[in-house]
């Protein structure tokens, strides 16, 4: 098919690059302007822009696509299809008639549950076992559109939502490919979404990192797994924040929530609301990730100490 793809982050660029190999005409990129990165905060390409680069692909990175200039250049390409895949821009209803067979949006969750834009770290919140990719046929709403295919992946309790994220982009490429080869035959037909059974995923904020150790361990267990890479959870010791980046759920009833129980190699054991939880993987501000052995030579703490609740 001809098509135009969007999008902006790794997990649109897995998409792209299996639209490539499958051998579909990518008449155009759009993908989000350049934005500060790195130490320096040099402006850099988005992965999907340095994809499309290097494999000679036209590239286009308006900051909003209401203008009519950019909604002609759009028709002009005469697509088939538009593909989007976290894209980051929202689509006004004039573009997502412009395609022959309109606008495919590439998404983390098994609609109608987790629409919006955090759907990997809500649903690793929530304790869901499973979650998966929808590929849907884009409307006027938040991720209200029918559902062209779906395709289920279970979350273990090892994954973080960066292990979530690098299956679901996998998954999601092949989805895509996948929904277009059925389309081309005529044999995809969109389902409805049931509405009564949404669920929203809000975008995730710094604020949400902070460890309420009332909670039980189970849940800050998720918590841990659901903020790595970002914004990683957090606690406060005394006038240190640590980073927290790997913990497990350990079964322990003594103490208090917040009150650290065990302090070794094997890692610091907190007491919680219900249960307690072992940090495993730390990080000072300004310092490096460490397995606990290694950061309890530099950061002595012991039993007694509590973080603040």
């Amino acid at each position: 098919m001809r098509l135009i793809f969007a999008g902006t982050p790794e997990f649109a660029a897995a998409a792209l690059a299996a639209l490539i190999e499958a051998g579909h005409d990518i008449a155009l990129v759009l993908t989000q302007p350049d934005r500060p990165a790195g130490r320096g905060m040099r402006l850099t390409p988005s992965p999907v822009k340095q994809l499309a680069l290097q494999r000679g692909l036209s590239v286009q990175q308006p900051a909003a696509l209401k203008d009519a200039e950019i909604q002609a250049q759009l028709a002009a390409v005469n697509a088939d299809a538009m593909i989007v895949a976290a894209y980051g821009l929202l689509l006004p209803p004039a573009v997502l008639t412009i395609p022959r067979f309109g606008c495919l949006n590439i998404h983390a969750s098994l609609l109608p549950r987790w629409r919006g834009a955090a759907p990997i770290q809500r649903a690793i919140l929530a304790g869901d076992p499973e979650t998966g990719i929808t590929i849907m046929q884009m409307d006027s709403g938040l991720d209200t559109g029918g559902m062209l295919l779906r395709a289920a992946l279970p979350i273990t309790d090892h994954d973080t939502a960066q292990t979530l994220h690098d299956k679901l982009a996998v998954l999601g490429a092949s989805s895509i490919v996948s929904a277009l080869q059925q389309m081309d035959l005529g044999t995809l037909q969109a389902q409805p979404q049931d509405d009564s059974a949404a669920t929203y995923a809000a975008k995730l904020s710094k604020v949400e990192g902070m460890i309420d150790w009332h909670k039980s361990a189970a849940e800050l267990a998720r918590a841990v797994r659901a903020y790595n890479p970002f914004p990683v959870a957090q606690a406060q010791l005394g006038a240190e924040t640590w980073r927290i980046w790997q913990a497990q759920v350990a079964q322990r009833s003594e103490g208090s929530p917040g009150e650290i129980l065990q302090a070794d190699k094997d890692g610091i054991l907190v007491r919680c609301g219900e249960g307690a939880l072992l940090l495993k993987e730390i990080q000072k501000a300004g310092g490096k990730r460490l397995p606990v052995s290694s950061f309890l030579a530099g950061n002595p703490v012991k039993p007694g100490d509590r973080f603040e609740t």
